[in-house]
């Protein structure tokens, strides 16, 4: 069976960088495993410029168009980088796959027409495909989204290709800037959705009050006391208790939706509040796990937040009925899984096979996503 390489880029909400994997698979899907992984860094400019776009401002469709012509040449560097690594040459590669950045993400709320919502990912995909001289497939959320659906989370479908065990009921939580969640359980149909903030919240307090654009390991959200009034007033949010399906983003949890949690707290440590959030990102996956995950038995985590040493331990306090893993135990490191996910993307774009979950998204029905930049 002829093999084919893919490649795919994610950059999440965490607003870190760039993470591209390199991947094979053979025609009929079955997956060859990761060849390569890059990761570059946002350069502080573009950073700041995409920060910026999260929200309305002034001369706000100059600086998104600039912006997504430097994120498309920053693609293209991982790219490059990706294939030299490798020793693939660009015409061996058959699509690369790019999310690009999500500026807003606002699906059609229950019982509205699929037209009162919509989904924005900033990025230039024909100037890509000029760079590199391979077809690029992006814009991988609308098309779920005109059927009605949410357009996320997508990775589910690819977790149950890769973590799925007809023994074992798992669930699947990739924690960036926010957390989601995959139910795979053999019984069920496929479940996932967005639990709630993830590494968002923590990389914002962590930034604005010690410098550092994240908490290395977690070690000062161990530092402090969660605050349980605090938690309790941002668990009261009603999107936690929303069923699914349901997705969320920098729209709802942002600076603005913290400080409004914290209003009238002004005395709380810093560390204290840290603490706080970390156990708002662990108890909301949790309480998402325990609510349409009962029976799973393991919990593998990807994302960034599997590299929070804090983190996976509040998840292991939380679920004692489950084993908390890394993916890296299941063959795919945390920091590769959603890079990869939308490799398979490209790979079901190209092949012409629908790759929305309708029991996740909410979908009028199975669609192809992605739209394609020829080379």
């Amino acid at each position: 069976m002829a093999q084919q390489w893919f490649i795919g880029l994610m950059s999440g909400t965490s607003l870190d960088g760039i993470d591209g994997a390199l991947c094979r698979l053979d025609d009929n899907g079955q997956w060859g495993g990761v060849h390569g992984h890059v990761h570059h860094d946002f350069d502080p400019a573009l950073r700041e410029a995409l920060f910026a776009l999260q929200r309305s401002g002034p001369n706000e469709c100059h600086r998104a168009a600039l912006a997504a012509n430097a994120l498309a040449l920053a693609y293209a560097r991982v790219c490059q980088a990706l294939c030299a690594e490798a020793g693939v040459s660009a015409n061996q590669v058959r699509a690369i796959g790019a999310h690009g950045q999500t500026i807003r993400h606002q699906p059609a709320p229950p019982g509205q027409p699929p037209g009162s919502g919509y989904t924005l990912q900033l990025n230039q995909p024909a100037l890509l495909a000029e760079c590199t001289g391979i077809d690029v497939i992006a814009d991988f959320r609308s098309r779920d989204v005109a059927a009605g659906g949410q357009g996320a989370p997508l990775v589910p479908p690819f977790h149950q290709a890769l973590f799925s065990n007809a023994d074992e009921p798992r669930a699947v939580v990739n924690i960036g800037g926010i957390s989601n969640l995959t139910v795979l359980d053999p019984e069920r149909p496929l479940l996932g959705f967005d639990s709630g903030p993830g590494n968002a919240l923590l990389d914002h307090w962590c930034q604005r009050h010690t410098g550092h654009a994240y908490d290395d390991a977690g070690r000062w959200s161990a530092s402090g006391q969660v605050q349980t009034a605090l938690l309790s007033t941002c668990l009261a949010d009603p999107y936690f208790a929303a069923p699914p399906p349901k997705s969320t983003g920098r729209d709802l949890f942002n600076p603005e939706w913290l400080a409004a949690q914290l209003h009238g707290q002004a005395h709380l440590a810093p560390a204290d509040v840290q603490a706080t959030l970390a156990e708002l990102t662990a108890r909301c996956i949790a309480d998402a796990v325990n609510q349409h995950a009962p029976a799973s038995r393991r919990l593998l985590v990807c994302g960034g937040g599997a590299l929070n040493d804090d983190l996976m331990t509040r998840l292991a306090t939380l679920l004692p009925h489950c084993q908390v893993q890394s993916t890296t135990l299941h063959g795919l490191p945390p920091l590769q899984v959603e890079a990869a996910a939308f490799a398979w993307l490209a790979f079901m774009h190209v092949h012409r096979r629908p790759a929305n979950a309708v029991s996740v998204t909410g979908a009028a029905g199975p669609r192809i996503l992605g739209a394609c930049s020829p080379a």
